[in-house]
């Protein structure tokens, strides 16, 4: 990124830390939403808030390859959180991400 977009990240991630913090999430919640973030950062070069749903999905998508569910599931909630509350937008697309429904059979 360059230095402008850089700073207006930095700006965006800090008040991300506050309303994370206001809304009562845990600590280990808020480390777990603002890696997510930052992942998403890295792996686009960019800030999050100009990334599309087609773009979430597609980097999603990768994620489910590379990573647990469970990490997949949190980055997608981590992202919902930034996406409602920073970018105060609808969050419409929230059944990209779905792990897989597990069924235990009967024992007999």
């Amino acid at each position: 990124m360059d230095p402008k977009e850089t700073k207006r990240f930095e700006k965006l991630y800090q008040r991300h830390l506050r309303m994370l913090k206001l809304q009562g999430k845990s600590e280990k919640t808020r480390d777990a939403y603002t890696r997510a973030i930052r992942r998403l950062r890295d792996h686009f070069d960019c800030c999050p808030d100009k990334l599309t749903p087609k773009q979430l999905e597609s980097y999603f998508a990768q994620l489910v390859e590379t990573h647990s569910w469970s990490t997949v599931k949190v980055d997608c909630w981590g992202f919902k959180f930034f996406w409602q509350f920073m970018l105060e937008k609808d969050w419409q697309w929230v059944n990209i991400v779905k792990s897989p429904k597990v069924s235990i059979g009967m024992q007999k």
